[in-house]
């Protein structure tokens, strides 16, 4: 019997336990790791609300239940970002934390390359000064 491919990304990386998995690394290594103090600075005292919002919100990206549209509608991601200086620095980190919890996570290698192309034009896009 062949093995068949997962019908979404969602489920290639594991359902929700593993993106609960994922989110929490990525934070925690905002509060672990020097190199991305800048984007740790941006998210306030507590990160509580932003592991949520972020894990609601992959679940739905990556092909699984609309957690986060259930609750607040469309992402709006740019629109919700906005009052967040994002530059080249900040974009840079974000994508270093994530990349770095994907794969202390051990997200498939094949995934995490196809998940990092679309986190990198999703933050390019999400730039809002030049530098």
């Amino acid at each position: 019997m062949a093995d068949t491919a997962p019908a979404t990304a969602f489920e290639w990386i594991g359902g929700e336990p593993r993106v609960r998995e994922l989110v929490d690394r990525f934070y925690d290594l905002m509060d672990l790791e020097p190199a991305y103090a800048r984007l740790r600075a941006a998210h306030g005292p507590e990160l509580d609300s932003a592991r949520d919002k972020l894990f609601w919100f992959l679940c739905g990206w990556l092909g699984g239940p609309d957690h986060y549209i259930s609750r607040f509608g469309h992402p709006r991601l740019r629109a919700r970002h906005l009052p967040f200086r994002i530059g080249i620095a900040e974009r840079d980190e974000w994508l270093a934390c994530m990349a770095q919890a994907m794969q202390e996570t051990g997200v498939d290698p094949a995934l995490q390359a196809r998940l990092a192309e679309s986190f990198a034009g999703t933050a390019d896009w999400m730039r809002n000064v030049g530098a």
